[in-house]
C-alpha cells in the first residue's frame, strides 16, 4: 500500500507496529525513518522509538544516533514526557568528556520548552535538582576530613546550583508548588529569602487564575479546542510570551490537523515574536502537519522572504508546495502568485536586464503553462478563469519593464480566453493601454470592445465616446458614433427578439394551463355525475364544508397539503437528500389489495367527524408528523403509542382526505413545549416500513423562510459524499471499506420517503486528511460489481433565481419552462460526477441545490391572473428599461 501512496498516514502507523511485533528491527527503524521524513511524530511514536534505539545503543558512536533522535524527536512537537527522557538519557553519558555539562545544557533547554507548563513542569524541575544533589553528595569531603579551599569552593558553588534551582522554580506557577516550598524549607540551613517568598506568593495568585483552565482541559473530551483557545485568550491578554508560545504548542500538540489553530500560532510569532528560529521552525511544522492548506504554505514562503532565507531553499519549499495536493484548482492559482510576488520582489527593474529578472518572466511563463497542463487536467477547470497571473505579468511588462509590445501580446491571449465579452476586462486593458501606451492602441481597444462585449455594451461604448470626445478628430467622433449606434441597435433588437420569444413561452403556458384547469373541472363534474346517478350525492353545503374543513390547514401550515416535499424539512428540495414520493401521497392511488370492508367502515365512520381547526397559538407544544403509510389502520393510536413516552399527549390530530382516507401526516399537540422538544427526537423513526418525520410546528405564511435540517449544506473537508453504491449495500459493509482509510465516525446511507436506498451515502471521518486520502484511493472503486464515485461533501448552495450580471436589462423577461416530472412536478435531478472533474461553463441562475429554478417563488395566496400583453407591449417595456 506504501509504495502505491506514501502519504497513507495509517498505513505507516500499522506497518510499524507489526514489524515491531515480529521484531524485525533493521526494517522498523527504516519504516519510522521514512515515516518521520513525511509527517511530524507523535509523542508516542517518538517515545516508542526511542526506547527501542536505546536498548540497542551500547557504543559511543551509538549512543551520538540516539542523541541525533531526540534532537529531531523535541523539534516535532513540544513534550515534557520526551524532554524528561532526553535528560533522563543523557545522565548515563556523564562519564564521558564534559558530560555533566552536556547534561546540564539539555536540562536549561527542556526548562526553556516546558519548564513553564503548570501540570507536568514539575517533573523536570525536580529531575534536575536530583542530578545537582547527586553532584553534591560526590563532592563532599570524607567524614571526618577537612575540606580543601579548593573543595570547599566546590560545595559552595554546587549548593548556590540548587538554591537557584529551588528559587526559580518556586516563582513559576506549577502545580503542587507547596510541597516544593515545604522541600527548600526543610533542606535549606539557611532562611529563604524575601525575594524569593515574595515570588512565590505571586505565581501561587497567578496559579490560582490558571487552574479554572487546566481543570477545564482535564475534564474535556479530544480535541479540547474551545477549551485550549480560552486558555489562549487568558494568557494572550497576560501578555507572557513565553506561556502564549506554550499553551499554543501543548493545544497543538492535541490539535495537529486543524490549520486554523497553526495560522494563529504562525500570525502571533511573526507579528509579536519575530525569533527566526522559532518562527521557520514552526512554518514548517505547520505545513508537514496540514499539507492540503495553501495558506499555512504562503505564509510559510513570506515568513522565509522575512527573515532573508536563501533563495535556493525558498524556491526548493514552493516545489514542494506544488506537490502538496491541494484540494481545489484555485489554491495552485493562490501558490503561484505568492512565488511571483517574491521574484518580483527581487527584481531591480532599474536595470535593463538581470538574472532576477529573466527568473520572474521565466516563472510567469512557467506558471502559465501548470495551470493549462497540470490544474486544468486534474480538476477540469482553471483555477483562474479571468487570468489573473497573465494580468499582473502584463502589468509588470507595462509598468515597470517598459516593455508594451509584450504587454498586449498578454492581453491578446487573454481575451482569446473567453473573456472577451465581459466589459470589465476591456476597461483593465484599456486603462493600462491609457497609463503606459498611446491613443492608437486605446481608441482600437475600444472599438474591439464594442464590437465584442456582451454583458455591458453600453459601457465601453460610452467610454470610446467620452474618449473621441477629448482627444478624437470629427473623422474618429464620426466613426465611433456610428460604430456605437449600429452596435446597441442590434443589442436593442436582439432584446426586443428575445422579448416575443418568451412572451409567446408565457402565453402558451397561460393556455396549457387554463386547458388543464377546464379539464380538471370536467372531470369533477363527471365524477359528480356518476356519483347522483348511483344515489350517493351529497349537498352542497356539506361538500363545501368538507372541502374547506380539508384545507383549512393550509392557512396555517403549508405542510397540511400534499407535497412531494417533506414540509418540515424547509421548503424546496433537501440538499443532501433527493426525497422522492410514495405513490398514494396525493390520496390518488391507494392500495387497491388491502381489505376493502374496514377501510370502507373507517372512511364513512370519520366522514361525520367535525372538522377541527388548527390552533396556531399551540405551535409551541405541538409537533407536525409526515411520511406515514396511508394503510395506517389506526393513525390516533399508533401515533399516541409512539409519542406517549414524550410526555403528556392533549390531542392527535391526523389528517384525513374527503373519502375519509389518511394522508399520511398529522399533529401532536403535548401538555408541556418540553415534550415537543422531545418528540422531536423521534425523526426518521421508522413506522411500518417507512422513516416517520418528526418537525416543528411553525405557520410558514409568518414564517417563510423557516427551515430545518439536521445535517450540513456547505463544505465538510472531513465528510466523503459517495454515489453508485449497489442498494443492497449495507452500512456495516460500507464501513468496512472505508476505515482502511481512517478513523470512520459517521455513516449515513442516503434513502428514500420510503426508506429505500438510494445508492448514496455521507462518510465522516476524523480529520481532514483522512478525508483526502480516502478519496485519493477510493474514487472509482468497485463495490459489488458498482464503481463508485468518492468527493469531498460540498451540497451546492441554494439560491434565487437571479442574472449573474444584474446590472443591464435582462435578455429575458420570464422563466424558462417548467420542466415537470411524472407526478406534476420537477424533480431534481443529483450529478453523479464529482465537482473535481466538472468543467466551468457559463454563468447559470441557480437555485436552491443547484437546481435551475424555472418557475417563481411559491406562495401561500392563489397568484393573480396576469394581465395579458401583446408582444408589442413586451417590446416597448424592455425598450423603456
Amino acid at each position: 500500500k506504501l509504495s502505491i501512496n506514501a502519504f497513507d498516514y495509517n498505513c505507516h502507523l500499522d506497518l510499524i507496529k507489526l514489524l515491531r511485533q515480529e521484531g524485525e528491527l533493521v526494517k522498523l527503524r527504516r519504516a519510522r525513518q521514512k515515516m518521520s521524513e513525511l509527517f511530524p511524530l507523535t509523542e508516542e511514536i517518538w517515545l516508542d522509538w526511542l526506547k527501542d534505539e536505546i536498548k540497542m545503543a551500547s557504543e559511543i558512536s551509538e549512543r551520538e544516533k540516539v542523541y541525533e533522535l531526540f534532537e529531531r524527536a523535541v523539534k516535532d512537537y513540544i513534550c515534557p514526557e520526551i524532554w524528561l527522557e532526553y535528560a533522563q538519557y543523557s545522565i548515563g553519558g556523564i562519564g564521558q568528556e564534559g558530560g555533566i555539562e552536556k547534561v546540564r545544557s539539555i536540562f536549561e533547554r527542556a526548562l526553556t520548552a516546558v519548564g513553564l507548563h503548570v501540570t507536568k513542569g514539575t517533573a523536570l524541575w525536580e529531575a534536575y535538582r536530583e542530578f545537582e544533589n547527586a553532584i553534591l553528595e560526590t563532592a563532599q569531603p570524607a567524614p571526618g576530613s577537612i575540606p580543601s579551599p579548593e573543595q570547599q569552593q566546590v560545595l559552595c558553588s554546587q549548593l548556590e546550583k540548587i538554591h537557584t534551582l529551588f528559587r526559580r522554580q518556586l516563582g513559576i506557577p506549577l502545580l503542587d508548588m507547596e510541597a516544593s516550598y515545604a522541600e527548600y524549607e526543610e533542606w535549606s540551613e539557611e532562611p529563604i529569602p524575601e525575594t524569593t517568598i515574595k515570588n512565590y506568593k505571586k505565581a501561587l495568585q497567578q496559579l490560582e487564575r490558571c487552574k479554572p483552565y487546566e481543570e477545564a482541559l482535564l475534564g474535556a473530551e479530544t480535541p479540547k479546542l474551545a477549551e485550549y483557545q480560552a486558555y489562549i485568550d487568558f494568557e494572550m491578554k497576560a501578555g507572557d510570551p513565553a506561556r502564549i508560545q506554550l499553551i499554543y504548542e501543548r493545544a497543538l500538540a492535541e490539535n495537529c490537523l486543524v490549520p486554523d489553530l497553526w495560522a494563529r500560532y504562525n500570525q502571533y510569532l511573526d507579528r509579536q515574536l519575530k525569533v527566526k528560529e522559532l518562527v521557520l521552525s514552526a512554518h514548517d511544522r505547520a505545513v508537514r502537519n496540514c499539507p492540503w492548506t495553501v495558506g499555512l504554505w504562503i505564509r510559510y514562503l513570506l515568513a522565509m522572504e522575512r527573515h532573508r532565507v536563501e533563495h535556493s531553499i525558498i524556491s526548493e519549499m514552493f516545489e514542494k508546495a506544488l506537490n502538496a495536493g491541494f484540494i481545489q484548482a484555485t489554491d495552485y492559482v493562490e501558490i503561484w502568485q505568492a512565488y511571483l510576488d517574491y521574484l518580483r520582489r527581487r527584481v531591480d527593474f532599474t536595470q535593463d536586464s538581470s538574472k532576477e529578472l529573466e527568473e520572474l518572466r521565466s516563472a510567469f511563463a512557467r506558471a502559465v503553462e501548470y495551470l493549462k497542463q497540470e490544474v486544468e487536467e486534474r480538476f477540469s477547470e482553471s483555477g483562474d478563469p479571468s487570468c489573473t497571473i497573465m494580468q499582473n505579468w502584463a502589468r509588470v511588462e507595462a509598468r515597470l519593464c517598459n516593455n508594451m509590445q509584450k504587454a498586449r501580446e498578454l492581453w491578446d491571449n487573454i481575451m482569446t480566453k473567453g473573456n472577451a465579452k465581459y466589459a470589465n476586462m476591456w476597461l483593465e486593458y484599456y486603462n493600462l493601454e491609457r497609463a503606459h501606451g498611446d491613443t492608437q492602441h486605446c481608441r482600437k481597444a475600444l472599438h474591439r470592445a464594442v464590437q465584442c462585449t456582451s454583458d455591458y455594451p453600453e459601457h465601453v461604448c460610452e467610454v470610446l465616446l467620452t474618449l473621441e470626445r477629448i482627444e478624437g478628430t470629427l473623422e474618429d467622433w464620426d466613426a465611433a458614433v456610428q460604430k456605437t449606434e449600429n452596435r446597441l441597435a442590434r443589442v436593442n433588437e436582439q432584446r426586443a427578439k428575445a422579448a416575443e420569444k418568451e412572451a409567446a413561452l408565457a402565453k402558451q403556458e397561460e393556455e396549457r394551463a387554463e386547458q388543464k384547469k377546464q379539464a380538471r373541472a370536467e372531470k369533477k363534474a363527471s365524477k359528480k355525475a356518476k356519483k347522483t346517478r348511483t344515489g350517493d350525492k351529497r349537498k352542497a353545503d356539506e361538500d363545501d364544508e368538507g372541502e374547506w374543513g380539508q384545507e383549512e390547514g393550509f392557512q396555517f401550515h403549508q405542510s397540511e397539503l400534499p407535497s412531494k416535499r417533506h414540509r418540515g424539512e424547509g421548503d424546496g428540495v433537501l440538499p443532501e437528500e433527493d426525497m422522492e414520493v410514495e405513490p398514494g401521497l396525493f390520496g390518488t392511488s391507494e392500495n387497491p389489495d388491502g381489505p376493502a370492508a374496514p377501510k370502507e367502515k373507517a372512511a364513512s365512520s370519520r366522514k361525520d367527524i367535525p372538522k377541527v381547526f388548527h390552533d396556531s397559538s399551540k405551535d409551541k407544544v405541538t409537533v407536525f408528523v409526515s411520511n406515514l403509510s396511508y394503510t395506517m389502520a389506526e393513525p390516533e393510536a399508533k401515533l399516541r403509542e409512539l409519542f406517549g413516552s414524550c410526555g403528556e399527549v392533549v390531542e392527535i390530530r391526523a389528517v384525513f382526505n374527503n373519502k375519509g382516507t389518511f394522508r399520511g401526516y398529522g399533529y401532536v399537540q403535548f401538555r408541556e413545549e418540553e415534550a415537543a422538544q422531545q418528540a422531536l427526537a423521534l425523526d426518521r423513526t421508522a413506522v411500518e416500513g417507512r422513516p416517520m418525520f418528526v418537525s416543528p410546528c411553525v405557520d410558514k405564511n409568518k414564517n417563510p423562510d423557516f427551515k430545518v435540517f439536521r445535517y450540513s449544506t456547505t463544505l465538510e473537508k472531513h465528510k466523503l459524499f459517495i454515489s453508485g453504491l449497489p442498494f443492497s449495500c449495507t452500512k456495516e459493509e460500507l464501513e468496512e471499506v472505508c476505515k482502511a482509510h481512517g478513523n470512520v465516525k459517521d455513516i449515513r446511507l442516503v434513502t428514500n420517503r420510503a426508506g429505500k436506498p438510494k445508492g448514496l451515502a455521507y462518510v465522516e471521518y476524523e480529520t481532514e486528511a483522512q478525508a483526502s486520502q480516502a478519496v485519493l484511493k477510493m474514487d472509482g472503486l468497485t463495490v459489488k460489481d458498482h464503481v463508485i464515485k468518492v468527493m469531498i461533501s460540498n451540497p451546492p448552495v441554494r439560491r434565487l433565481l437571479k442574472k449573474s450580471k444584474p446590472c443591464l436589462p435582462s435578455l429575458s423577461l420570464f422563466p424558462p419552462r417548467q420542466v415537470y416530472g411524472a407526478r406534476g412536478k420537477g424533480r431534481t435531478q443529483l450529478s453523479m460526477m464529482p465537482r473535481a472533474l466538472q468543467r466551468q461553463s457559463n454563468p447559470v441562475a441557480k437555485a436552491e441545490n443547484g437546481m435551475v429554478q424555472n418557475s417563481p417563488a411559491e406562495s401561500s395566496d392563489p397568484p393573480a391572473e396576469p394581465k395579458k400583453m401583446s408582444n408589442a407591449d413586451f417590446a416597448k417595456m424592455l425598450l423603456k428599461k
